[in-house]
């Protein structure tokens, strides 16, 4: 097992310095799912869900957790980040989301994928729980990450 790098000789957190690292482009793929009720994925198909378009409302707030991925998870870093792409799809059970991430530096985007999905599902989650108290979030995992030399 690889020694952890967030901590210091002494265990205490902190975060690590990349500022030796040459910037590389650099691309992460996350994906969860939210179980649903049927009626209420019927509910979301005719965006008949009071609050609104379930759907883009969190498209867009997995984009911007994404984008604000280091005020939410302490030793991450601030990227410059290239995009944030949120893709989600009905399926007979529930919605599955798709975040991809991608910048050019010096550390990867995979909590920035991660963070884009987990706040996309909870947009979901938020969205339907007047209509479904029954909804289960789960299976959040990266599924891709690369880094190329410029």
């Amino acid at each position: 097992m690889k020694k952890l790098s967030h901590t210091d000789a002494s265990g205490k957190a902190r975060m690590v310095d990349v500022s030796a690292k040459n910037d590389q482009k650099r691309k992460a793929k996350a994906e969860g799912s939210i179980r649903l009720h049927p009626d209420t994925l019927n509910l979301i198909r005719d965006n008949d869900i009071k609050k609104g378009d379930v759907l883009n409302v969190a498209r867009v707030g997995g984009i911007m957790g994404g984008k604000k991925t280091s005020e939410l998870i302490p030793m991450a870093h601030n990227l410059p980040l290239n995009s944030v792409s949120v893709d989600i799809e009905l399926t007979k059970e529930g919605a599955h989301v798709y975040a991809e991430a991608a910048c050019t530096g010096k550390t990867g985007v995979e909590m920035e994928a991660l963070t884009a999905v987990s706040i996309a599902l909870l947009n979901i989650y938020d969205m339907c729980k007047a209509v479904d108290g029954d909804m289960e979030i789960g299976e959040i995992r990266l599924i891709e990450k690369t880094k190329t030399n410029l």
